[in-house]
């Protein structure tokens, strides 16, 4: 009989992959990629072969009727606006500092639980003071001091945010769909208005002088960021539970800021450091928290 992958190998593997993106993308914007031309390309090619692969799974791709209003706002909000705002976070700052403001993300999915009816336990409003103090440190100890990094971490915030939302958004989904029928569908209608926003750059993409490694991070963040990884995240929860895979979920922001550092050179300056564990601070005290989506890099 054949031997099943562990589930905990399945996510250490994923969360890996996913930390290690940031520095894959920051290395192919800074090296011939546009923003919208990179996320565009990737997430079309990525959407057709998840779909394929959903739909060998399942055998359909069909959703009710009434759910297609969610869905459609879900695509809107965890692929077309996330990914251009994701871009252009890596594209203005350090892919270190997009890193550790990712860690605000299991924040944001609890204040946004909040907003549309789920209780919050005190230690929630508490982590999120706590995370959005360490965000500030990592942004007062950028370069040029606050105002240098500003535009990214702002940006990055908001490719959290609408993550976050579309993390709230699949709970009622997911009791009727499987995870992964959730992911083809926003991953199809979402590409839609990805590609009609990158339409001018796509048409001015000098594709002549992309060298040999800005292709290989293009495939590296098409498969082992986006179409391996949520076969891999999805088949890990579906065995252990969202809760468990959460725990592996919070290293990313810490080990994607290690990358990097150590691969790209990247500097941080201690006021940064000293923000990377206030916001793991807050990461732990909201630990209980439910676990978003995987991550949209």
């Amino acid at each position: 009989m054949r031997q099943r992958i562990p589930a905990d190998v399945l996510l250490l593997a994923t969360v890996l992959f996913w930390s290690f993106n940031f520095t894959v993308v920051k290395y192919a914007l800074t090296n011939g990629w546009e923003p919208l031309s990179y996320s565009s390309v990737r997430f079309a090619i990525g959407a057709v072969l998840f779909s394929a692969f959903t739909f060998g799974r399942e055998h359909t791709l069909r959703v009710r009727r009434e759910d297609v209003g969610l869905l459609l706002a879900a695509a809107a909000l965890g692929i077309w606006l996330n990914q251009v705002s994701f871009s252009y976070a890596v594209r203005f700052t350090t892919a270190a500092t997009v890193a550790l403001v990712f860690g605000t993300l299991p924040i944001f999915v609890a204040l946004i639980a909040r907003a549309f009816g789920q209780r919050l336990h005190l230690r929630h409003w508490l982590a999120a003071l706590i995370s959005f103090a360490g965000v500030g440190l990592v942004a007062a100890g950028g370069a040029g001091g606050l105002g240098g990094d500003v535009g990214g971490i702002l940006l990055a915030l908001v490719a959290c945010v609408t993550w976050a939302a579309y993390s709230v958004a699949m709970g009622p989904l997911m009791r009727r769909y499987s995870p992964y029928r959730i992911s083809a569908f926003v991953l199809l209608v979402g590409m839609v208005p990805l590609l009609l926003s990158a339409s001018r750059q796509l048409l001015e993409q000098d594709w002549a002088s992309l060298g040999a490694l800005a292709w290989a991070a293009f495939f590296y963040s098409l498969f082992f960021s986006l179409v391996f990884t949520n076969i891999m995240w999805f088949t890990a929860i579906d065995r252990v539970g969202a809760a468990r895979a959460s725990l592996y979920a919070n290293l990313q922001p810490f080990l994607g800021a290690f990358f990097a550092l150590v691969v790209l050179s990247e500097e941080m300056t201690p006021l940064q450091f000293a923000g990377g564990f206030v916001i793991g601070a807050g990461i732990m005290l909201a630990r209980a928290t439910r676990s978003p989506a995987p991550g949209p890099d």
